[in-house]
């Protein structure tokens, strides 16, 4: 970039110093050769006026049409129309390039252009300039001074005394009087210290290199001189004026202050001399900055003013020093908020420039120049016409015979004036051509607006309504932009949600249709004004809609503060009824946003204090006081000490992680293989804290906190009965308090119980003592209307909880006898609670569907008390051995449970009803919200308890139990287990049946078109070759291609005959070959042989023995007379195959065994010795 900036600006210089040479001197050509040149009044005419619009795109044809003609009589027109022409930075170039031409053809040009563009800043006695606009003849006065320092760079202006004088009468002290000339003297003097830095003495950086070029100017050393001083005690001048009107402005700032403190409002009176004031102030502060910066010198620092307020000058103001806590706050809330508000689309990145009307301002300067040039050239043709006419008509009266020129150039004329009529009838045609496609496209834009407008009102988002403010800028006119407001203003009172969506649509198309929000905000104010005194209740919804449609602008800065303040004060000056109304909707929309914007902090808070204080004084009706208390409260929230977070130690905050941010089905195994890696003395009784907490988790995966629980039991005993026992305790802490905010909790701790449970980590008596507790505490004692109120029907939540995450388990044996009495002891405290909430009555229908769907509730409390009557004598006739066999209940009715993993390979060691009542289990618990049976994706989660599942019956270590009991011996014959019938529909099956066909005939050609792979290795023997001879001993070799079939008795100890298998196209084939009897694979089989009949009888041997003890323990227990030949053993052991010896203890608890031969299995029960 640097050296492409040195490249032009050498270009430039290049440049400056060939016109330099030229100009210094010329060739001016003489005067024979100027004749030759056209020199009539009517041409140098129209080449003069063009003087008078010099720019670059017309400079090469204006330079040819000066060389074309001879100006030598109207060097004095030409030079007044090089004045007064209004040239821009971009023109000067080409104006001294035009000026160098004609100083090189005539010689009094330069003196005239001197003299004449020294009249701009020496105007004389006439004062026809004084009556000129100000800012115009600023603008030219800049112009014309830069055009004379290039003049001089060029060598037109040789003399550099002229702008000695000039800078003598700029940095006159008498202008420093006048506002008005200051600032543009100011704007003078910067222009001259940065383009003529060589008369200043100053050098630009990087351009050492064209000294030579400026050493060749004539100034002299006391101009420069002169220059520097004369610039440097000016700048001085003008900042001791900055800090006296810094002074006088942090003045009116402070009496502003005071006032403002006192009535909450300037008068306009005093408002508009401050803002006056301060715009003088900045227009100085920029012009003195800017003079300093061309001389290399340090911008004046003005002395902070913190301790003013500054409170109507907009939004350039720093904010006063008596809201500091306040200017400390964000003015928005969040992010999203401040995006919305502030984050508006650029436009010009996504329109046309010509579509926004940025560039309609030089169109319409080129189309005004080309009309106007066309007018003149069709004037100048009509004139040479009647011209030529009139000399043609005394030409004939005074002479007879006509010059042959004269008719050709009358011929000429002729044709050119045919032409001009046959190009106007053509414009005519494309003007009219023109006017109907613009009417066809008014028409096509007329009715994509209404289509847009008909979207207006479904422009819910932020997206939504950026695109159709795109869209709108296609369609862009003033009488579109019109309509668009009409539309936004006549928005429907009811649909307040739109105004925040409608003020972004008009703070985007503010950024290029300057109209838009000044005419809605003059329609809003308008609409304001007439409704202030309207009574009427039915303009209640529009005045709300206006006065937040106003809120809503002035959080996009569209609608200036000042104009909220207004119609705040008009409200609060007529405090009631409406206005009331109008003014909370007001501060709820943007009563914040002007609080927490700096400028505008201190006036709003007054006005709160103003409306407190009416709030207090006025006897509002309790609506509108709660109206004002929360708007006050809404803008300015009462103080309150921030939030202490809790530190913890990197240990725990892991722990939190992995109980309630990355526990889930699929990572419970890592959870649980991290919390085992913890250091368990450190950590333990944090974690126990944390499982307590089950309720600050999801309710969805509580039981994977109770899986955890049961799987680190395994290893940390005394970690598994605190949880326990805490969860009791929590339970009976929250019956004792009854806390209303304790509820979720206790919920979640319900859940949790049922869920141990599920998971076999606690007895079934657990459970039910608490859900006697839950329906017995407290009753008969003076806390009970405390405790447990009539109306409160909460612990019926807890028991329905806790019975549908564990209650469809209590199906069978003395669980199902237990759960049957306690849901009659429920159905009494149900109907001790009176008439019950629909809610809490249909989740008792739903738990008895769920549990018991053929259990009848009682309707009155006599059949009730007569059932458990009849209840209880039933229990008291029941005999011994039912009440013995009580012990085995848990053990039976948790062994169909879909959580146990004891289930055998080929289902044969479960009874059918158990097997039965699995499915039962399965099909109660899609039903159940709790999600705790097998189809609720838990098979993952069983694996992680499968070894503990696999061979304990159930986790009842309280149960006191006999060895030698059998299976299925406590449980009564006329047990009924009903399964659900699963009604499929015709329909989907035969939809099934056709897919699964197609999906097993793609997968059967996709297989067939595969590559045949290689045979597996470890290949079983076909049943055709063991038909040969039963003595056969069909092994597999270690290469898997072979199977040695051993004969020693026929082919001797040398040789040993073996089958090779082999595949001939689909078919297997055997072949027979003999084989050395020392042969490395005839050794490794009979070694394998020996190796495995060692290992099956050593499991014979085991097994006989352990019948053989068990037996002997069943005879002596038969001697004592309990149950002798019921307990003899029932298993069957299958010879001739593979056995198996599996076994697993747990402390004190009950084993399973099981026995596999090649066609069953083996089950017996035992304690470990």
């Amino acid at each position: 970039m640097k050296e492409a900036r040195l490249e032009e600006y050498k270009k430039i210089i290049d440049q400056k110093t060939s016109l330099r040479r030229s100009n210094l001197n010329p060739e001016r050509p003489d005067a024979n050769y100027l004749r030759t040149l056209d020199s009539s009044i009517k041409r140098n005419t129209t080449v003069i006026k063009k003087l008078k619009t010099i720019n670059d795109e017309q400079k090469d044809g204006l330079m040819d049409e000066l060389k074309s003609v001879n100006l030598s009589k109207f060097v004095s027109e030409a030079v007044s129309y090089i004045c007064e022409a209004k040239l821009r930075s971009a023109d000067i170039q080409a104006a001294v390039q035009v000026c160098s031409l004609l100083h090189q053809r005539y010689k009094d040009f330069s003196p005239c252009l001197i003299q004449g563009l020294l009249k701009v800043f020496f105007p004389g006695k006439s004062g026809d300039d004084l009556d000129a606009d100000k800012n115009s003849r600023a603008m030219k006065k800049r112009s014309t001074l830069k055009l004379l320092i290039e003049l001089y760079f060029v060598g037109i202006v040789e003399d550099a005394s002229i702008f000695v004088n000039i800078i003598k009468d700029l940095t006159s002290a008498e202008h420093l009087k006048d506002r008005e000339a200051t600032q543009t003297n100011l704007s003078l003097l910067s222009a001259f210290a940065r383009q003529g830095r060589f008369f200043v003495g100053l050098q630009s950086h990087g351009q050492e290199a064209y000294d030579e070029f400026f050493k060749e100017l004539n100034v002299t050393a006391d101009q420069k001189k002169f220059f520097k001083k004369a610039l440097n005690s000016y700048y001085d001048a003008v900042a001791e004026l900055l800090q006296s009107e810094h002074a006088s402005l942090r003045l009116m700032e402070a009496e502003n202050a005071k006032v403002l403190s006192a009535k909450g409002e300037l008068s306009d009176e005093n408002t508009a001399s401050y803002e006056k004031l301060r715009k003088s102030f900045d227009q100085l502060l920029r012009g003195v900055s800017s003079l300093a910066e061309a001389l290399d010198m340090q911008p004046p620092v003005m002395p902070d003013d913190g301790n003013t307020t500054r409170v109507t000058t907009g939004t350039d103001v720093s904010p006063s020093s008596g809201k500091e806590s306040s200017a400390l706050e964000p003015i928005w809330d969040d992010e999203d908020t401040k995006a919305f508000y502030e984050s508006l689309p650029d436009l010009r990145a996504f329109v046309p420039a010509v579509l926004l009307g940025e560039v309609e301002p030089k169109s319409n300067e080129q189309h005004a120049k080309g009309r106007e040039q066309s007018s003149e050239s069709t004037s100048e043709q009509d004139t040479e016409l009647h011209d030529n006419a009139q000399t043609s008509a005394t030409e004939h009266q005074s002479e007879v015979k006509v010059d042959d020129g004269v008719k050709d150039s009358e011929d000429k004329d002729k044709d050119r004036g045919k032409e001009g009529e046959k190009e106007k009838s053509k414009e005519k045609d494309m003007d009219k051509k023109n006017e109907r496609e613009k009417e066809k496209v008014r028409a096509l834009d007329g009715a994509s607006l209404d289509n847009l407008l008909q979207r207006l009102p479904g422009c819910v988002s932020r997206d939504l309504i950026d695109q159709l403010t795109v869209e709108f800028c296609y369609l862009n006119s003033k009488a579109n932009r019109k309509k668009l407001v009409r539309a936004l203003f006549n928005v429907n009172r009811t649909s307040l949600e739109l105004l925040p969506y409608y003020s972004r649509l008009v703070a985007t198309l503010s950024t290029c249709m300057k109209d838009v929000p000044s005419m809605l905000l003059s329609m809003l104010e308008e609409e304001f004004n007439f409704l202030i005194n309207k009574k009427d209740q039915i303009n209640i919804e529009t005045k709300i809609k206006n006065i937040r449609f106003i809120g809503e602008l002035c959080k996009f800065k569209m609608a200036p503060p000042a104009l909220v303040f207004s119609c705040l004060k008009a409200c609060l000056d007529d405090f009631s009824h409406h206005n009331i109304d109008v003014a909370c909707n007001l501060l709820e929309t943007c009563g914040r946003f002007l609080y927490r914007s700096p400028e505008t902090t201190i006036r709003m808070a007054n006005m709160l204090e103003i409306l407190m204080r009416l709030k207090n004084v006025k006897n509002l009706d309790p609506r509108h006081s709660t109206l004002v208390e929360n708007a006050y409260y809404l803008c300015k929230p009462p103080e309150r000490s921030a939030r202490i977070s809790k530190v913890r130690p990197p240990l725990f905050q892991y722990i939190r992680k992995l109980l309630f941010s990355d526990l889930d089905k699929s990572s419970v195994e890592h959870v649980l293989r991290q919390l085992r890696k913890l250091p368990w003395a450190e950590c333990q009784q944090y974690l126990l804290k944390c499982f307590l907490k089950v309720h600050k988790g999801k309710y969805s995966q509580v039981h994977l906190i109770a899986l955890l629980t049961a799987s680190l039991s395994r290893y940390h005993d005394d970690f598994a009965v605190a949880v326990v026992d805490e969860v009791l305790e929590e339970i009976r802490v929250g019956l004792e308090l009854n806390d209303y905010g304790m509820q979720q909790r206790r919920l979640a701790h319900m859940r949790f119980l049922g869920e141990l449970y599920s998971y076999k980590h606690i007895d079934s008596s657990v459970v039910f003592e608490t859900l006697y507790l839950i329906i017995v505490f407290g009753h008969g004692t003076p806390e009970q209307d405390v405790l447990d109120p009539p109306e409160d029907c909460f612990r019926i939540r807890l028991i329905i909880t806790l019975l549908q995450t564990c209650g469809h388990y209590f199906s069978k044996g003395s669980s199902k006898r237990k759960l049957d009495k306690f849901l009659l002891h429920f159905q009494r405290y149900i109907m001790s609670k009176g008439p019950l909430p629909l809610d809490i009555e249909f989740d008792i229908q739903d738990l008895f569907a769920e549990v018991r769907p053929n259990m009848s509730r009682y309707s009155s409390i006599e059949e009730l008390n007569a059932a458990l009557v009849e209840l209880e004598e039933n229990e008291r006739s029941a005999p011994v051995e039912k009440a013995e066999n009580e012990r085995h209940s848990d053990n039976e009715s948790q062994k169909g449970q879909p959580r146990d993993a004891a289930s055998s390979a080929n289902g044969q060691s479960a009874t059918n009803g158990v097997e039965e009542n699995g499915k039962d289990h399965e099909v109660a618990d899609s039903e159940s919200y709790s999600g705790s049976g097998s189809i609720d994706g838990r098979d993952e989660e069983e694996d992680i308890l499968s070894e503990d599942k696999s061979n304990d019956g159930s986790d009842n270590e309280g149960d006191d139990e006999d060895d030698g009991i059998p299976v299925g011996s406590d449980e009564d014959e006329n047990v009924e287990v009903r399964q659900k019938v699963m009604q499929v529909d015709l329909k989907e099956q035969e939809e099934f049946d056709r897919e699964l066909k197609a999906l097993l005939q793609e997968s059967l050609e996709s297989r067939k078109s595969e590559a045949r792979s290689r045979l597996p290795l470890n290949m079983m023997v076909p049943m055709n070759v063991l038909e040969g001879s039963k003595d056969q001993r069909a092994t597999e070799s270690e290469s898997g291609e072979e199977t040695v079939d051993e004969e020693g008795g026929n082919f001797g100890s040398s040789k040993v005959r073996v089958k090779v298998l082999m595949k001939k196209g689909h078919k297997q084939q055997t072949k027979q070959m003999l084989i050395p009897a020392d042969s490395s694979l005839v050794l490794s089989t009979k070694q394998q042989e020996a190796a495995e009949l060692e290992e099956k009888q050593s499991i014979k041997r085991r097994i006989l023995e352990y019948n053989e003890r068990e037996e002997e323990e069943l005879n002596g227990a038969s001697q004592m007379g309990n149950w002798g030949q019921g307990a003899s053993t029932t298993s069957s052991i299958r010879s001739g195959g593979r056995g198996s010896w599996d076994g697993s203890t747990r402390g004190g608890g009950r084993q399973r065994h099981h026995i596999a031969g090649s066609g069953g299995f083996y089950h017996s029960y035992g304690r470990r010795r």
